[in-house]
């Protein structure tokens, strides 16, 4: 695996995610997997990787909610959810919100539904802000296997030629939280 620096390969990093990459890169407890979301062959690649099916969908993560903002229909979203939604980020929670009808399919799956977050992460806000939108946030495993929590994982998992983003795990024991946007019920606890 090639080890990025976020600041000195900035470039080189997003123009290798407009090309289609994929990148691992750590996020609050685990290492992600990731790409360009409106690129569907890198989708599929990220899909492929981790040999899981298109139909189950995949995480949005972004630095603010405004970068979401193309993918989840706000105007769906009911006002008395809309505080609890919104101060929870930036923060290790993803929210399954409305998708808008533009949201790609190979993101939603067979949902109306979208799961996003908006990440406090460092290194994924840092991505996220230099690449101008959300990325394809995916935990760095075959499915059914554990998530990577350390370099050697990956390595054990994945093609050494996957970009790897230098930086820490956020200190979470878990990954994210995931919560229905609109009934409140928690899918996944962290």
């Amino acid at each position: 695996m090639k080890l990025l620096s976020i600041i000195e390969d900035s470039e080189f990093i997003i123009q290798t995610l407009k090309l289609g990459a994929l990148i691992a890169y750590p996020t609050e407890a685990v290492f992600g997997l990731g790409c360009d979301p409106d690129n569907e062959a890198a989708v599929h690649k990220v899909l492929a990787l981790k040999q899981r099916p298109v139909d189950k969908g995949l995480i949005l993560v972004a630095k603010t909610y405004s970068q979401l903002l193309p993918y989840v229909d706000d105007a769906k979203i009911p006002m008395h959810k809309r505080t609890e939604i919104f101060s929870s980020w930036p923060g290790p929670v993803t929210w399954l919100l409305p998708a808008a009808k533009q949201a790609p399919k190979w993101i939603t799956g067979d949902s109306d539904l979208i799961a996003v977050r908006v990440s406090h992460h460092l290194v994924v806000s840092q991505l996220c802000k230099l690449f101008g939108k959300p990325l394809i946030s995916t935990s760095a495993n075959v499915s059914g296997a554990k998530p990577a929590v350390n370099t050697e994982q990956l390595y054990q998992q994945f093609d050494k030629t996957l970009l790897l983003v230098d930086g820490a795990l956020g200190g979470e024991k878990k990954p994210s939280q995931i919560r229905h946007g609109i009934s409140g019920q928690t899918i996944r606890d962290n």
